[in-house]
């Protein structure tokens, strides 16, 4: 496995281009960059380049941020449920 190289993480099947490689307490590390985050050597494979979709900053920022809205959004219906019509009981 070298930066640069194209792996497969199994679980999810995410593909990405391993940006850094770290070994600790006898476990490698790689870094990949489509999610950015580290994944145990183990459970990579190669993967053909085909598989591959360069992600810009770009794209990842406002993508970032359409999560963000939506959760927001969430909040705001969250906030604004009328519970009129509900009938509060007390214990008892």
């Amino acid at each position: 496995m070298q930066p640069g190289e194209i792996y497969k993480y199994l679980p999810t099947s995410t593909v990405g281009k391993v940006q850094d490689i770290r070994k600790v307490d006898g476990r490698v590390w790689a870094l990949l960059d489509f999610t950015g985050l580290w994944y145990d050597a183990s459970t990579l494979s190669p993967a053909d380049i085909s598989e591959y979709k360069e992600i810009s900053f770009k794209y990842r920022e406002s993508s970032l941020k359409a999560e963000l809205q939506s959760v927001e959004d969430l909040v705001k219906q969250t906030e604004e449920v009328n519970i009129d019509g509900f009938n509060l009981g007390g214990a008892g």
